[in-house]
């Protein structure tokens, strides 16, 4: 798929409460981007996978030894941050990896705002 110079494809943006939905009805998986400190100071979304944005690269691609076991290329991925940046960042390189249906959900707020349950370490 060529790209207007060449410009990698964009992630979708979605509604919280949609995101939330996707997520609790396995329709969808969440990954937090975010750093192992912001996760014991705020909590993540239940059921989110943890891959750091400084991870994101071998972590989610199929063709890497390291390619997470619980991704697949063709479940639809949602992803947050603090504020939507670095997920939008990660969202890049998922549709780069082959991904065809990435979201940016941007922060852990969003997820709360939508209705979704944020846990913490204990």
């Amino acid at each position: 798929m060529n790209m207007p110079f060449g410009r990698p494809a964009a992630a979708q943006g979605i509604a919280p409460a949609d995101a939330v939905a996707k997520v609790n009805n396995n329709e969808a998986i969440i990954i937090d981007v975010r750093d192992i400190n912001e996760l014991m100071s705020s909590g993540t979304a239940k059921s989110a996978l943890h891959i750091p944005l400084m991870m994101m690269q071998t972590k989610a691609d199929p063709r890497h030894p390291e390619f997470h076991p619980e991704l697949d290329t063709a479940k639809p991925v949602i992803l947050y941050c603090a504020s939507g940046a670095r997920s939008g960042m990660a969202a890049q390189m998922l549709i780069a990896n082959g991904f065809s249906e990435v979201y940016n959900l941007g922060g852990l707020m969003h997820w709360h705002h939508g209705g979704g349950e944020i846990v913490r370490a204990s």
